[in-house]
Order: structure tokens, then C-alpha cells, then sequence
């Protein structure tokens, strides 16, 4: 019997360990998923929890739950892999061997990894993410008492897990502020290293523009070099200086620190494969999937599903000695809150920037994309049922893996302009 090892139980993991299941023979493979506990995050509901939106316990669930019969869950932290030996260490001292490993590992926030970020003084207490479920909820405490001043928003580095969630934030928390009668008294900045609001140009211009609408500053190309605690203040690498009484910071992200002691990762332990098929560039039997992976697109649960309905089509070829004919193009489809009920839509891929039009249904909709609108808002609420009850348990949803341009329209960006004027 061959066995097929998953590291991590997350978004990818599950989805692959769900649809091999269904896909490969029962009598002739053994499916094992390994992960350091059993808690298993909605990772958007983070965003909604420091505002009130939603509870702990309606983004959290126990993993195993959604593991298909005939999947073998062990709960261990991974010391390293062995690629050569074909075979995973556990801290605990047992070894798991394999015939194909999927490695799902995902991201990681790493405020330890720039100088005074979690220094005791402020982390929590002034310094938070929201990346995790121990930082949204402190930084739900931090909102509630916050009595005004400048609020800071701040992305490390690129890559990072929902790249669209920080701006989302900036948002939700104008809005949030807006809402309690106080806006007027919160200055919020945003702080990027990129050169506009958003990784793709066209997007970053009309998120641009958003941000002006709520008077928002943004402060681009800002490249940290440390936070002062005692000043509470972040400092560039141009020695440039931003002062904050609240900073919502995304750290550094990383992938896991087993794939850094394998010697199987990049300089941020991300797994380099090819984008198209997940295969890793090094081992002929290793495949790296969701977060974890160096594939140029968004670390966005979207991007993980797409790819996992490609990627579970591959495996089967692949394993079986034919082509993998399945090429996934980055496709990517991410809501973006904006605010008092309404929100964006996206839709792009490796080669494509996002464009305007109607989603699901070309021509027809009913959502607009690269617009903001209730119904788009009303699609971020609903995709937390949709991916506990339907992703999560490997239930077919009607949207193509591979981005479609039926229906799409290039439209300058000079349209956004005469509409940002008329307002």
C-alpha cells in the first residue's frame, strides 16, 4: 500500500486529504494529515472578530471534524523532514515515511523578526495583529477603549496571508470609528512597503482613491527597520519616523520553521514548485500546496481552493505515470470590505489584473467587480457558511478554478477619476 502524507490541516490540507480520499483507491493508498493541534480558524472571520462582527467560537472548529473516513489525523509538531529517506520526524521521536508528501504547512505571522515589534512594553497593549486568534481578540479590547489619537496600519514585507485584509481593516476601522461618533478624532494611517495601496496597479489605483474618500494617509514605500517601544514610534530604513499611539501591524510573514531545518525552503521557508502543477523543483515526489508554496499569487484561501481542485486532478495523473494536464494560472477572487455594509470585488490571476464586469455569471452578475456594493459585502458574510459546510467538506461549487474573461471589461482607470470627481 502506498501512503500519501499531508503536513497541516488547514484550508489546503484538508481540501487535498478530502478530494484524494474521493479520488484514490482505498485498498491501494493510506492518507495521513499531521498538525500540532486540533483547532481549525476561519482565518477572514479574523478581520470581522476586533470589530464585533463575529464571535470566536463561530470562526473555530476542531479540525477533525471536517477529515473524510479512511484519513488518519496525528497531532505532533514536525521536527524536520527527510527527503532523501523519504520520511518525516516528529519532536516526539517517531518517524512517519512516505511515498508522496504534500506539504500544506501555510504562513505564519512573525512580529519576533523585527526589532521591538513584540517587545513586552507594547505588544497587546498598544502593538497588535490581527493576523491570529490571541491577537484579534486582544485587539478587540484595544478598539473598544481606544479614545482617539492615530490609529497606524502597517504591512512588513510581501508576501502576506490575504494580501487585501490590511486595507480592509483601514476600512472597517473608519467606519467602526465613523459609527461611534468619533472619527474626528482618530488620524489613521496607512504604512506599506509597496509603492501604492495594492500589489496590482490598476487595483492599487482604485483602492487609491477609496483610501483619499475616507481620508485615510497612506505612506508608501515605508520599509521597517525597528519600533521604538519606549517612544512608540516605527522607524523606516531611510530613517524616516512614524509615531503611533495604536499600531495594527502585519508582521513578517513566514512559512513553517521545519521546512527552514529540511533545507527544503526559500530564505522565508516557502517550498519552491512550479506554479502551475505544485511539484516540487528539487523532489519528484513532494508537492507544496496552499500558503506554504512560492507560487507568485495572493496567500488567500481562494487562491488554495482553486488550486486544490486542479492539483487533485494532477496528483491522480501524476502518480499514475501520465502528464499532469491541469496548469493552474493563479486565479484569484478576494472580497474587500469597505465599509458601512458594502464592499469590492476582485477577480485576477498570474497574467491578468483585475478587471471590471459581473461574477459569478458573466454579463449577468450578480455581483460587480472592482465596485463596491451591499451584495458584494453580503458575499464576504456568506462565504464563512459556504466554506464550513461546503469547501470544507469537499462539496462542488459552481465557479471555474481557471480565471474566465467572459464578461470582463478593460476599463481605463480614467473612469474612476470622473467618478471620484463627481462625487
Amino acid at each position: 500500500m502506498r501512503k500519501l502524507l499531508i503536513l497541516g490541516g488547514g484550508t489546503a490540507g484538508t481540501m487535498v486529504a478530502t478530494k484524494l480520499r474521493r479520488n484514490l483507491k482505498k485498498e491501494d493508498w493510506s492518507i495521513t494529515i499531521v498538525d500540532r493541534d486540533t483547532e481549525h480558524i476561519y482565518q477572514p472571520g479574523l478581520l470581522f472578530l476586533p470589530f464585533g462582527g463575529y464571535e470566536p467560537e463561530q470562526i473555530t472548529k476542531d479540525r477533525r471534524k471536517y477529515l473524510p473516513a479512511g484519513v488518519d489525523f496525528v497531532m505532533a509538531d514536525i521536527d524536520k523532514v527527510e527527503p532523501e529517506a523519504n520520511q518525516v520526524l516528529l519532536t516526539d521521536g517517531r518517524v512517519l515515511p512516505y511515498d508522496y508528501l504534500v506539504m500544506a504547512s501555510g504562513t505564519t505571522p512573525r512580529p519576533d523578526q523585527t526589532p521591538g515589534m513584540d517587545d513586552p512594553k507594547t505588544w497587546y497593549k498598544s502593538v497588535f495583529d490581527f493576523y491570529t486568534l490571541a491577537g484579534s481578540k486582544a485587539l478587540r479590547g484595544a478598539l473598544k477603549d481606544f479614545k482617539g489619537g492615530r490609529l497606524v496600519i502597517h504591512i512588513t514585507e510581501m508576501p502576506i496571508k490575504c494580501p487585501v485584509a490590511p486595507l480592509e481593516f483601514a476600512f472597517l476601522a473608519d467606519a467602526y470609528f465613523e459609527d461611534k461618533g468619533m472619527r474626528d478624532k482618530v488620524e489613521i494611517i496607512y504604512v506599506t512597503p509597496l509603492e501604492g495601496a495594492f500589489t496590482k496597479p490598476v487595483c492599487s489605483k482604485q483602492l487609491g482613491f477609496m483610501l483619499v474618500d475616507r481620508k485615510i494617509t497612506l505612506e508608501p514605500d515605508f520599509v521597517i527597520e525597528h519600533i521604538d517601544p519606549d517612544t512608540k514610534t516605527m522607524v523606516s530604513m531611510d530613517e524616516r519616523e512614524i509615531p503611533f499611539d495604536l499600531l495594527v501591524t502585519v508582521p513578517l510573514n513566514m512559512g513553517a520553521d521545519f521546512v527552514g531545518r529540511s533545507g527544503m525552503g526559500d530564505d522565508l521557508n516557502y517550498v519552491p514548485v512550479d506554479k502551475e502543477t505544485f511539484l516540487s523543483k528539487k523532489y519528484k515526489n513532494v508537492f507544496a500546496v496552499g500558503d506554504g508554496s512560492d507560487i507568485p499569487a495572493s496567500k488567500a484561501g481562494s487562491v488554495a481552493h482553486f488550486a486544490i481542485d486542479l492539483f487533485s486532478e494532477n496528483f491522480v495523473e501524476y502518480v499514475e505515470g501520465r502528464p499532469m494536464k491541469h496548469n493552474f494560472d493563479g486565479h484569484a477572487n478576494c472580497f474587500i470590505e469597505s465599509g458601512h455594509g458594502k464592499g469590492l470585488l476582485i477577480d485576477f490571476n498570474y497574467t491578468t489584473e483585475p478587471l471590471k464586469g459581473k461574477f459569478p455569471l458573466p454579463w449577468i452578475g450578480p455581483m460587480p467587480l472592482l465596485a463596491e456594493s451591499r451584495l458584494n459585502h453580503m458575499g464576504k458574510l456568506a462565504f464563512r457558511w459556504i466554506y464550513w459546510n461546503m469547501l470544507m467538506k469537499g462539496r462542488w461549487i459552481p465557479i471555474p478554478a481557471l480565471m474566465s474573461m467572459a464578461g470582463k471589461i478593460k476599463a481605463p482607470i480614467t473612469e474612476k477619476v470622473e467618478e471620484h470627481a463627481s462625487h
